[in-house]
């Protein structure tokens, strides 16, 4: 199953544009920013409950949500997302394997024509869970680890996180499962680890995967300390550029801006566009990345459904319409970055048309800078803090790895 949102690579037709005309001199990505009439593919975060505490979780998960959908409700979204014509969902929390009816609601989907991939920590695949989901059809796993060493990984993810995702590989790789992936969060602490992480992936034969972190969920917390510095990001543009077999989920458009060379992918925001999340008790928001009431959509349980949030939601009209480049537009590099991560901006307190606070070119951080010399980053609200918090009492740093919850 595709990673980087290409069609040639999903091998089906691309919904079309919503209210426009067929264009010959529109490319794949005018299109995408003008909106699809329904999401390519979609995170749905089946539960916030969760037996880690991750200092990054952008879902800021632990406990569980009493309203999350029902099994029927969650049958339901999917036999909407068929009939939209949705290639696939990544399911995640949350650990989704938490969920007593999990199994039921991934065969439910890809019996329904909706692909299914999902993030875990591994924690319940044994051996039995493997063997089961190695006899599905339609299903993609990615094991979550975030170093490539105990030492690296249990001090983001938590005690013993490290061993028990490598055990996850070892039951999957023993079931035959196939090429699974590894998907990593690049931090300050890890990037040097990229070659080991690779290695990882060669001797199970999985698929790297890295994404991008942003300061969203419990990340808002610990940002100054995880994200890369400038340096480390130009040293993982150039290691990306020499393996294009390793998927990004095209999170890292933003580095674009330091050379001729464009990394595989869209190279645009797709929130809203061709993306969205479904969150556990149906929310819909605009992005995995920015679970605040400001990019809230609308609820799969409104009258109309999911269909109804994508096709007539305000909120995803408004990000559907074309954008400046605003305090990016005297830069040469906007075109190749497109200004970065909305989400990236939103939660440091930057506005919607600033530079990315990552922004290779040094753009960011001056913005940042200015504002607080004005002030403007101090006080309630300011920068922006995540609408809900599901961490567990006392779990605010991550835990050792517990006895499954109810």
């Amino acid at each position: 199953m595709s990673d980087q949102i290409t069609p040639l690579t999903l091998g089906r037709s691309v919904p079309a544009v919503a209210d426009q005309p067929p264009s010959a001199t529109r490319s794949l990505t005018d299109d995408f920013k003008l909106g699809l009439e329904a999401p390519i593919c979609l995170t749905w975060e089946l539960t916030y409950a969760c037996n880690l505490a991750c200092r990054h979780c952008l879902s800021s998960s632990g406990r569980r949500d009493p309203a999350e959908l029902s099994t029927a409700e969650c049958f339901g979204v999917v036999d909407e997302l068929q009939r939209l014509g949705v290639f696939y969902v990544n399911l995640g929390g949350g650990e989704p394997m938490l969920r007593r009816d999990f199994f039921d609601i991934v065969e439910y989907s890809t019996a329904h024509d909706v692909g299914v991939k999902f993030s875990t920590n591994g924690t319940y695949i044994d051996p039995a869970a493997a063997r089961r989901l190695a006899s599905m059809d339609y299903l993609d796993i990615q094991v979550s680890i975030d170093g490539a060493t105990a030492a690296v990984n249990d001090h983001v993810r938590g005690q013993g996180s490290f061993a028990t995702a490598r055990t996850a590989m070892d039951n999957l790789a023993a079931a035959d499962f196939g090429a699974f992936k590894i998907s990593v969060v690049v931090t300050r602490q890890n990037v040097d680890q990229l070659d080991d992480f690779r290695a990882v992936a060669d001797e199970y034969g999985a698929q790297l995967r890295i994404t991008r972190l942003r300061p969203s969920g419990r990340g808002a917390d610990t940002w100054d300390e995880l994200h890369p510095t400038q340096q480390q990001q130009r040293d993982l543009y150039h290691w990306l550029l020499d393996r294009p077999d390793v998927l990004t989920g095209d999170s890292f458009f933003h580095l674009n801006a330091l050379g001729s060379e464009q990394l595989p992918g869209l190279n645009l925001c797709g929130a809203g566009r061709v993306v969205c999340l479904i969150d556990p008790i149906g929310d819909v928001y605009a992005c995995p990345f920015v679970i605040h009431d400001e990019f809230l959509a609308g609820n799969v349980r409104d009258q109309g459904g999911f269909t109804g949030v994508w096709k007539g939601s305000d909120l995803f009209t408004s990000l559907r319409e074309p954008t400046s480049a605003g305090a990016c537009a005297s830069c040469g590099a906007y075109d190749a970055c497109q200004g970065g991560c909305m989400a990236s901006k939103f939660f440091v307190g930057l506005e919607m048309d600033d530079p990315d606070p990552e922004c290779v070119l040094g753009h960011g951080e001056t913005a940042l800078a200015d504002k607080r010399a004005a002030g403007e980053l101090v006080g309630v609200g300011s920068p922006p803090r995540p609408s809900q918090d599901h961490s567990r009492p006392g779990a605010a740093v991550p835990v050792s790895i517990g006895a499954r919850l109810s």
